[in-house]
């Protein structure tokens, strides 16, 4: 019996202990799935995994605001463990005490010898004169072979109770061991049956999305053939008029000496018939009317899964439509739209070291406009020159400011109405200037004269101009972010609660988020339209995402951020939340500025071989 009853206890206590400490429940608390555990082992896993997640049923749990804390108790559990740990401390007591013989509880003096029948306990003399006076006795020993057959027989009874009920605690287990097994393998076979349907299917997506390419492809080029076009024309009348407007402030003489050319080339497009609307042919996509294909059927009967219908004939292949002409507009690091990639082949590099017409000596920045017109700040010719995306060189002018200085320039954005935003140097003097597409100044404002590169964007949604500056001698540097309006009137003053260092590029996407690379700290910071610091991603490194100097910096249409990765020679691709998802190249040997086009093209510069290269895919 002993020995029974050892083994019955030694199954309550499984049943009551933690299966991921092995002891006995403390502070026990209960899963969604109905499994418990100690209050301190799930609090030690849920700081060590997230989401936390079932230990027996790998169920994932979503936690009340309190924690672990929060989850229900298991009351039931806590008193059956502290009704075993009181037994465990009242027998290891008993162990302890020494044997003080059958003394009475009442009399401790007197020695227990005698039992009474009426009242069914063990009694001394005094028992019997005080309280059991006239009840009839018998001896212990003759009392208790009396009914020792009858506590036996209970004791048994009871053992066999405590054995079905344990056993029935057995079978739970198992029934709850099977139902897991038995969900994971329903849930292999759905998403089987799934991934063999989207298999099906995928060779026909495909096929449709290149027809749908081909034609999109088809368009923009005739687009983009009648835009080089016209853009030629536009240079040369604004050429010929801009020198005939400064000759004519200047003199008659000069005026008179314009004329014949003036003539000459007005007269040649007086004649000449205005350009025509280009006949695109954007195809249409016909969905095949096919009932959606059904996967299969849980049910609750224990029967064959009902057999999954056999997937349709894949569709047949019918042209798409594509008529995103939706453009973005403002500072075309970011703020763009992506339009639909085209062939790789198709990439562009042009450039090279030089300072004749369509050459750059340090291309520091670039923007592009909805036209598709290429904007390079040229620092050290002191010039903006523009470019189709095709490469072909279009017209420059140079970057001045009021009394024809000319200024260096950092970096260049465009605003909401068209006009570039250029921010640079003029001997001790530091201006953002802002000029029309030609090059005519329409506004400037002073900047604070610093050792360090500028970078600067523009929040379409207000008209602020955003510019970075350093301030600081190397390594103690300074970095913030300074917001103006475009009269030059200081908003407020980012970046500095963030210990930024060096910031140089920076760009405003879709949304109003504001992202600046800091070459010092090799990371990107992130912030909300309100300006508010949300995250930063990057650190110093060579692996997949991290960042060594970190510059050019744009978003696309999908929100995916855009990374000229200078030192490690590559550009770089992350998601909105910063994590990495791809080299967009590797060929380059020191990616300075990027910027989105809004047809879709990723246009990059190199400050070390002086090209600048038009990626037209660029996707993951």
């Amino acid at each position: 019996m002993a020995a029974a009853s050892s083994s019955l206890g030694t199954q309550i206590r499984e049943e009551l202990s933690c299966s991921i400490c092995l002891d006995l429940f403390t502070r026990p608390k209960v899963l969604p799935c109905q499994h418990t555990f100690c209050q301190d082992c799930l609090q030690d896993l849920a700081s060590r995994r997230v989401p936390l997640q079932c230990p027996i049923c790998r169920q994932q749990v979503r936690l009340p605001p309190q924690g672990v804390a929060g989850l229900p108790d298991n009351l039931m559990a806590a008193n059956m463990c502290e009704r075993l740990r009181n037994q465990a401390t009242l027998s290891e007591e008993t162990k302890e005490q020494p044997q003080s013989g059958n003394r009475c509880s009442f009399h401790p003096s007197e020695e227990v010898k005698l039992y009474c029948k009426q009242c069914n306990m063990p009694v001394c003399t005094e028992c019997c004169e005080e309280s059991h006076d006239g009840h009839p006795t018998t001896g212990l020993k003759k009392a208790a072979q009396e009914r020792k057959s009858t506590v036996q027989a209970l004791i048994n009874e009871g053992r066999n109770i405590l054995e079905n009920y344990l056993s029935f605690l057995r079978s739970l287990r198992e029934e709850e061991k099977t139902l897991n097994e038995q969900k994971q393998h329903r849930d292999n076979s759905i998403i089987q049956t799934y991934n063999q349907m989207v298999q099906k299917l995928t060779p026909s997506k495909d096929h449709l999305l290149y027809e749908s390419q081909q034609n999109h492809s088809e368009n923009l080029e005739k687009i983009q053939t009648e835009r080089d076009r016209v853009l030629a024309d536009v240079n040369e009348l604004s050429a010929v008029c801009n020198r005939a407007e400064q000759e004519l402030q200047q003199g008659w003489v000069e005026f008179l000496s314009q004329q014949t050319a003036l003539t000459e080339v007005v007269g040649k497009y007086r004649g000449k018939a205005a350009p025509t609307p280009v006949q695109t042919q954007p195809a249409v996509f016909q969905p095949k009317d096919t009932p959606v294909p059904v996967l299969g059927h849980v049910t609750v009967q224990s029967l064959p899964p009902a057999p999954i219908p056999a997937a349709p004939a894949p569709i047949p292949a019918a042209p798409a439509a594509s008529n995103d002409a939706a453009r973005g507009r403002g500072h075309h690091h970011g703020n763009q739209r992506q339009g639909e990639p085209q062939s790789q082949d198709q990439n562009v590099t042009f450039g090279g070291r030089g300072s004749a017409t369509g050459q750059f000596s340090d291309p520091v920045g670039v923007t592009v406009s909805e036209e598709g017109e290429i904007f390079v700040a040229d620092r050290d010719i002191q010039r903006i020159q523009v470019f189709t995306l095709q490469g072909t060189f279009v017209r420059q002018f140079p970057t001045v400011v009021p009394g024809e200085v000319k200024m260096s320039p950092d970096d260049v954005a465009l605003d909401g109405e068209g006009n570039l935003w250029v921010v640079g140097r003029a001997g001790s003097a530091e201006f953002a200037v802002q000029y029309d597409k030609q090059g005519r100044v329409l506004r400037k404002f002073d900047l604070k004269k610093i050792e360090w590169k500028r970078g600067v964007a523009v929040d379409t949604r207000k008209n602020y101009i955003l510019i970075t500056q350093t301030t600081g001698d190397w390594p103690g540097l300074h970095g913030e972010v300074l917001v103006f309006r475009p009269d030059g009137t200081l908003v407020r003053t980012v970046g500095q609660q963030q210990e930024m260092k060096n910031p140089e590029y920076i760009t405003v996407d879709e949304e109003g988020n504001t992202l600046v690379s800091d070459w010092y700290n090799h990371c990107v910071f992130v912030y909300n339209k309100y300006r508010q610091f949300l995250f930063q991603f990057g650190g110093e490194g060579r692996g997949e995402g991290q960042l060594n100097n970190p510059c050019g910096i744009c978003t696309d249409r999908a929100g995916n951020i855009i990374v000229a990765d200078r030192l490690n020679s590559r550009v770089e691709m992350f998601d909105k939340t910063g994590k990495f998802l791809k080299h967009i190249t590797t060929d380059m040997k020191a990616p300075l500025a990027v910027a989105m086009a809004p047809q879709g093209q990723l246009v990059v510069t190199d400050d070390d071989d002086h090209f600048v290269s038009i990626f037209q895919t660029y996707r993951t």
